[in-house]
């Protein structure tokens, strides 16, 4: 598989980083751009929560427990987020209130231990300064911050079933993570979109960041090893745009796949 680089960024957003690595071997396969420094992982953020949730027992299985919507509960993502959600949903139209939920139930202590445990950035639920509002909002534009790298070691360690968690854990958090088909390829990832906050508080909505990770398997004919890749690219606008950083982020680079992998 021959790798290309210098492919053009996403319209509107520079492409800070784009990250492959092989899970068998760990290998970088490609490396672009600053995959070091730490920013927000935003929703990207629910794949270690689900496996810490399924681990703690909060979370059965894909489609239990379902958690009613309530009146003042985040409500941004439209009428997705104001129904009865599963966990499932929860990850396919990323549900904030449902994370919330989560991380109410389980705690910092347990977040942080867990976060720690699975190198996960700097696993800083603190929150913003002040507000003790870490629960709540620790993983979007506030304290809990990962770099690519980082992103790219969990998911290898997720996809190996390598995390200090139970096996069955892991996989629960898996099957309900997105798939996307590009020609042989499958890819399960998943989007994150946040917006840096200004000195005052308010958001910078024309610097949003945009995440797509996850992993890569590519069936059939012409399958290296067992197959599988983690990817991981993270953009940041340039000016305000229509839509959601993340789904932008992700449409654009699987546009890109076949010629990333040299299909």
């Amino acid at each position: 598989m021959a790798l290309i680089l210098g492919l053009a960024p996403a319209a509107g957003a520079e492409t800070v980083c784009t990250l492959i690595r092989d899970v068998a071997t760990g290998a970088t396969l490609l490396e672009q751009g600053d995959c070091r420094t730490r920013v927000t992982p935003a929703s990207t953020f629910k794949i270690p929560l689900a496996v810490i949730g399924y681990e703690a027992g909060q979370l059965i299985d894909a489609h239990a427990p379902v958690m009613a919507f309530r009146e003042g509960d985040p409500d941004w993502g439209g009428e997705a987020w104001r129904r009865d959600t599963d966990p499932a949903a929860w990850l396919r139209h990323s549900v904030v209130w449902y994370s919330q939920r989560l991380t109410r139930a389980l705690g910092a202590e347990t977040l942080t231990r867990q976060a720690r445990a699975f190198g996960y950035g700097n696993a800083d639920f603190s929150g913003d300064p002040g507000l003790g509002n870490g629960l709540e909002r620790a993983w979007i534009a506030s304290s809990l911050k990962i770099s690519p790298q980082e992103q790219a070691a969990f998911l290898r360690a997720l996809a190996r079933d390598a995390l200090p968690v139970r096996r069955d854990a892991m996989a629960r958090a898996r099957e309900i993570v997105e798939t996307r088909s590009v020609g042989a390829w499958t890819l399960h990832g998943k989007t994150g979109a946040a917006y840096p906050r200004r000195a005052d508080r308010s958001f910078d909505y024309a610097r949003g960041w945009g995440w797509y990770a996850g992993w890569a398997r590519r069936e059939g004919p012409g399958a290296r090893g067992d197959g599988a890749l983690i990817f991981v690219r993270l953009t940041q606008a340039r000016g305000r745009r229509a839509g959601s950083p993340g789904v932008l982020t992700r449409d654009a680079f699987l546009a890109e796949w076949p010629k990333l992998v040299g299909d």
